[in-house]
């Protein structure tokens, strides 16, 4: 048995690491998350009314994505039509539910798509297979797929070179239905390629592999676990999509956000198994981001900047530490992922205490040279007796707290 070698396109999307997910739509306007429509039994013409009033008069897509840019987001995922079957595309005459036939009166889109190749970030369109709206999909469902790969078929053709298409909604038929997922992907196939596929399998089926042509298989919420590829006939990436609270569209009144150590931990715990984190925001429904999740992405920014870009194409390689703690690879340097370490301070003023010290790795293949921390250079003592290293991690000066340190070692 052997380890598929992973095509080019799944190879370069491994290495993108961290993706900020959007969910915005009609829901947004509600503030009440983007299943409200199901879950509230709103009856669709009426749901249907949001449309008069969606004027996305704050959705600024270079805003949007500049932000994304400045917290080290590599690609963006969004929802250019989500369960409600809303489009924020034109939808060239399918219908008119979409946001240039609204008050919006523009492709946000084309937007969006304009901004992420100004500042290099590379734009990934989520699209539903259910349809919540569309009457076709409970009427004639062969129509419904057609209209679904003309729907999509115009994202492929619109707006030029496309990183990925991230579905989501097959779960919502029993499994084996024959949603024509060939058809589909040939379309997307024909005119983008290189574009990666993905087809989300929900909660209760995370890390499930499906139709030969998807490039990841999907873990959502949760923690990815590590992937099994021997023996596979396809090489597929991972990757996990996250909420910052807990609904994907906006939710006025969910507070409950998690804190920012608690979301770096999370990307470390999917890079750790080789896994991109997606993290989602969801924009109010005016298109204005909340200043909670604005603040919490542009925090994991500057937590990469003081760590480094090995959290983009360092690998796992095997090597372990105690408790979370573990070890990318990348060229001939291994970086260490050093959790729960202290801050070291007057006793009158530093709260934490403990974390520091001895660190032990296994696995480590290769004799290591020397050991450094990247967020200040300091150089690190540490003995190594064949595969295992030993790292004196020092504390945390007074003032400062990275949640997840990272030392460099260079290999002879």
């Amino acid at each position: 048995m052997a380890i598929p070698i992973p095509e080019k396109r799944i190879a370069e999307f491994e290495n993108f690491g961290f993706g900020l997910f959007i969910h915005y739509g009609l829901y947004s306007q509600l503030g009440r998350g983007e299943w409200v429509l199901y879950i509230e039994k709103i009856p669709v013409p009426e749901y249907e009314k949001l449309a008069d009033t969606f004027t996305a008069e704050k959705f600024d897509a270079r805003k949007i994505v500049s932000m994304a840019k400045a917290a080290g987001v590599k690609y963006i995922t969004l929802t250019t039509r989500h369960h409600e079957g809303f489009s924020l595309y034109d939808t060239k005459g399918l219908n008119t539910y979409d946001a240039p036939h609204s008050p919006c009166g523009r492709d946000l889109v084309r937007e969006f798509v304009d901004a992420c190749h100004e500042f290099d970030v590379v734009p990934f369109f989520y699209h539903t297979t259910l349809d919540w709206q569309n009457r076709l999909y409970k009427t004639d469902f062969k129509a419904y797929l057609q209209y679904l790969r003309d729907s999509v078929e115009i994202l492929c053709t619109q707006y030029g070179k496309i990183g990925g298409f991230w579905f989501d909604g097959n779960w919502a038929k029993p499994k084996g239905f024959n949603w024509e997922e060939d058809e589909l992907y040939a379309v997307i196939r024909k005119h983008q390629p290189d574009a990666i596929i993905v087809n989300n399998t929900g909660t209760s089926a995370r890390g499930e592999a499906g139709n030969p042509e998807l490039d990841s298989v999907t873990f959502e919420q949760g923690r990815p676990t590590p992937m099994d590829r021997d023996g596979m006939s396809k090489y597929y990436a991972a990757e996990m999509c996250h909420t910052m609270n807990a609904h994907w569209g906006f939710g006025h009144s969910d507070l409950n956000y998690k804190s920012l150590a608690s979301l770096i931990e999370t990307f470390c715990a999917c890079r750790k198994v080789g896994a991109n984190y997606l993290l989602n925001i969801g924009p109010k429904g005016d298109g204005e981001i909340p200043m909670m999740q604005e603040a919490l992405l542009l925090g994991i920014g500057e937590w990469i900047k003081k760590t480094g870009d090995a959290i983009y194409e360092g690998k796992p390689c095997g090597v372990l530490g105690q408790g979370k703690n573990f070890a990318l690879k990348k060229g001939n340097k291994l970086y260490f992922y050093v959790h729960d370490l202290g801050i070291v301070g007057d006793s009158n003023v530093t709260v934490e205490f403990g974390g520091a010290g001895e660190k032990t790795f296994t696995g480590v293949n290769g004799k290591i040279k020397s050991v450094r921390w990247t967020d200040c250079d300091e150089t690190l003592s540490f003995t190594q007796d064949g595969e295992t290293v030993k790292i004196d991690c020092t504390g945390y000066p007074y003032g400062s707290n990275l949640v997840v340190r990272v030392a460099e070692a260079e290999l002879e």
